[in-house]
């Protein structure tokens, strides 16, 4: 099912699917299922790049990672952020594709148009994601076989980078032991839910420095984080989600309902209360993952796209089994992968953090402890180095962000950016990536 290269055809395809008929066209994409486990099934769609000055395969391959667990990438990644054609179906103008090709994955199983046959199929832990997508990437990586020598880099948002971590560790291993055949460049972690403790004992002292928490409120903030890092140090990681779930009502309490994805833009249809006999997995599957499948967008994903794709099978709806795959991973949610950071920086993978300036569930604050917390032996010089401005490419002249780098890791302040990083700064999310895959400085 591929596509052909279409830069003066993009908007007959935007008006094509409009009508909400499949595309005719040949070469730009290309789409399957893996089956990754027995009873478990992985979607995968790719963009091939398309630029005016270099060929596809004078361009990296990035897979995008969305977070959650179970927000797609294919649907929320694609078209709410970084793909060709934006939700209206209209071309994007700071679309990822013009400087690489796009692979964007429904993972982990369960997430958007992939699936599971049985609920004993669903992964339970990023170790399991990991080999889940090991099984993807050997498979795309055969079939794609002129993919195998260009850059691959894994780029991440969310809980997206903490399966992205562990994936990292797994494809590194793999390529050593000669059981895949890729040219692994690097791991940017997006907004990460690396160290969630981090996250949620600086929410307090952040909203507290921006004026959305008064004295009481900090102090109530601050006590159910305690609460949340006992649990989570006595290794009991359910409790830490439980915990966590509380810790966001009580700073919602504080702030009249702050936006933990932007904490400058307050979303009237973002506020989401605690149902009569819910439970705290639900709710947080409401809260955070839920927001991804917006009504426009599992119509849009669920009607021309599916008649597109032409593969989905008659019994999966897109995102129909979302919330299974939050509630089998909420044991494992809690849990950090600053180690695995580490390790993947000792064996010389590079290793990007971004983060924006605005958001609040994984803030700025928290990401910059886990860091400082890192024992790679590079870290004492990667802290004395000074940042480096960025200028804004969309308001040249102003700062958009601020980035600094020592051997192989980096780190980007992105600024007037929430969680959402490339929906909030589109044009600086784009130059990044460029920096990010050696495309510009």
């Amino acid at each position: 099912m591929d596509r052909l290269q279409y830069p003066f055809v993009l908007l007959i395809f935007a008006t094509l699917f409009t009508k909400g008929l499949p595309s005719p066209l040949q070469g730009t994409e290309s789409w399957s299922y893996v089956t990754v486990r027995d009873g478990a099934h992985m979607f995968w769609w790719l963009y091939y790049a398309d630029s005016s000055s270099a060929h596809y395969r004078d361009l990296p391959l990035v897979m995008w990672l969305q977070g959650g667990p179970g927000g797609s990438g294919t649907g929320f990644g694609n078209f709410g952020e970084i793909g060709p054609l934006d939700g209206d179906l209209k071309p994007r103008d700071t679309t990822w594709v013009t400087s690489a090709s796009m692979l964007f994955v429904d993972n982990p199983v369960g997430t958007g148009f992939s699936y599971t046959d049985r609920e004993e199929a669903f992964a339970t832990n990023v170790s399991t994601v990991a080999t889940d997508m090991l099984v993807l990437l050997k498979s795309f990586f055969n079939t794609k076989a002129e993919f195998q020598t260009i850059p691959f880099y894994i780029f991440s948002e969310s809980y997206g980078g903490k399966m992205a971590a562990a994936i990292s560790l797994e494809l590194t291993m793999a390529i050593a032991q000669g059981s895949l055949k890729c040219n692994f460049a690097g791991v940017a972690l997006g907004d990460s839910w690396i160290s969630p403790l981090d996250s949620v004992l600086t929410w307090g002292p952040y909203l507290y420095t921006t004026s959305l928490l008064d004295d009481p409120g900090l102090a109530e903030v601050s006590g159910v984080a305690q609460e949340v890092q006992d649990a989570v140090e006595q290794g009991y990681f359910l409790k830490a989600t439980e915990l966590w779930s509380l810790a966001e009502s009580v700073v919602e309490k504080n702030t009249n309902n702050v936006n933990f994805y932007n904490i400058l833009t307050q979303d009237a249809d973002g506020k989401v209360s605690a149902r009569p006999g819910e439970d705290f997995i639900s709710l947080q599957f409401r809260r955070h993952v839920s927001r991804l499948h917006k009504q426009s967008l599992s119509e849009l994903m669920n009607g021309p796209i599916r008649k597109k794709l032409g593969m989905i099978p008659q019994n999966v709806t897109w995102g129909g089994q979302a919330e299974a795959v939050f509630r089998n991973m909420a044991g494992d949610f809690m849990r950090p992968v600053v180690d695995i950071v580490d390790q993947l920086l000792s064996a010389g993978v590079n290793v990007t953090v971004y983060n924006g300036q605005l958001d609040l569930i994984v803030d700025t604050m928290g990401q910059e402890l886990w860091v400082k917390a890192l024992k790679w032996e590079g870290l004492p010089y990667f802290t004395k180095v000074r940042w480096t401005p960025l200028d804004d490419p969309a308001s040249p002249g102003a700062t958009g962000a601020f980035y600094k780098t020592y051997k192989n890791f980096s780190f980007y302040w992105i600024l007037k950016a929430g969680h959402m990083i490339p929906s909030d700064q589109g044009d600086m999310a784009l130059q990044m990536l460029k920096m990010i895959t050696r495309q510009t400085s």
